[in-house]
């Protein structure tokens, strides 16, 4: 009999040095993962309507897009779409659909010519904003745009600053475009929910 109470006080005896250790251990930060809080109270999540206009200029001196890569010489040049091209911007973002009004940012990323058949991009983009309370945040776009459609909606992926945790979609409606030398001034209502 005295043995078995040695063995139930032994075990015992284990089994709460093994909870309390799991407790204590569940308490501390573990390097990579760490417990906080992310909102001490609650925050109501805005949505947010931005009107501006985008910019593409590849021709001239100062080109805001450039090629950067295409698929082989027979492959892209066959296709009445270019596709497989790859095209690095740095568009600017204005407030009317001239070049010479107010900047409001820049839309800094990649278009690819993604579809044969059309001539439909796949857009990878930040719109950086530069002027007033959202200087300094950003607006990550990531979409398919066909872009003879007369509007064409793609989602908005995440954001920074201003718009962390973003989400939402972005509608864009050709104004402009100069067959002849491709440059375009596209219209965009981004439509974002933030914190």
């Amino acid at each position: 009999m005295a043995e078995l109470r040695g063995f139930f006080f032994t075990t015992g005896f284990f089994f709460f040095a093994v909870v309390f250790a799991i407790a204590s251990a569940a308490e501390e930060p573990h390097g990579f993962l760490q417990s906080e809080k992310l909102v001490e109270k609650p925050v109501r999540e805005k949505l947010s309507h931005l009107q501006f206009y985008w910019h593409d200029v590849v021709s001239g001196p100062d080109p805001t897009a450039v090629p950067v890569a295409r698929a082989a010489a027979s492959s892209t040049n066959a296709s009445a779409s270019g596709f497989g091209t790859v095209v690095m911007i740095d568009d600017p973002m204005t407030v009317g659909p001239e070049l010479s009004s107010r900047l409001v940012g820049r839309a800094q990323g990649f278009y690819a010519l993604a579809a044969k058949e059309e001539t439909a991009l796949l857009m990878a983009m930040n719109l950086a904003f530069v002027e007033g309370k959202y200087n300094g945040s950003t607006i990550a776009v990531l979409g398919r745009n066909a872009v003879f459609s007369g509007v064409r909606e793609m989602p908005v992926v995440g954001g920074s600053g201003l718009f962390r945790l973003a989400r939402g979609y972005a509608q864009a409606r050709t104004h402009s475009l100069d067959l002849k030398t491709g440059d375009a001034v596209v219209e965009y209502n981004v439509f974002v929910m933030h914190y």
